[in-house]
């Protein structure tokens, strides 16, 4: 049988979008709500992953962004700015809009989701305010 399940996490963030024309270039943050959610078949104690290994393998990541500046790696003068001033960051590839975020951490989480054979799916729902969220997903197997 197959069936899913979802964890939420929350944490504070800040990043800017330096091509913006309107607010977003400044530099500003979020309380970000995330969902994951597994879609898997059930292994035999019924479940598709204990939300405790859940918890486990998102924590680390939730940890890394939380309280920290998201920038993207062509945004030199926020590197500096940030480096200079002993800063915590994180330097992501792209923009970091919310879709392209959700990309990056579906990226980062895929690898220990897929150890587990029964798990199919991956999704993950970023929520920036109570407006708006990004959405995707990929497939594990």
């Amino acid at each position: 049988m197959r069936a899913k399940i979802a964890k939420n996490f929350t944490w504070e963030m800040s990043h800017r979008l330096p091509y913006h024309q309107a607010g977003c270039r400044n530099i500003h943050g979020h309380s970000y709500k995330m969902r994951v959610e597994l879609e898997g078949d059930l292994d035999e104690f019924g479940m598709v992953l204990d939300y405790y290994q859940i918890k486990q393998i998102v924590m680390p990541l939730v940890n890394r962004l939380d309280h920290c500046f998201l920038c993207d790696s062509n945004d030199d003068l926020m590197i500096d700015f940030l480096k200079e001033n002993n800063f915590r960051y994180v330097i992501m590839d792209d923009f970091s809009t919310a879709e392209n975020i959700v990309h990056f951490i579906l990226n980062e989480l895929k690898h220990e989701f897929s150890k587990y054979d029964n798990l199919g799916l991956l999704k993950i729902r970023l929520q920036e305010s109570a407006e708006v969220f990004a959405e995707n997903e990929i497939r594990l197997k």
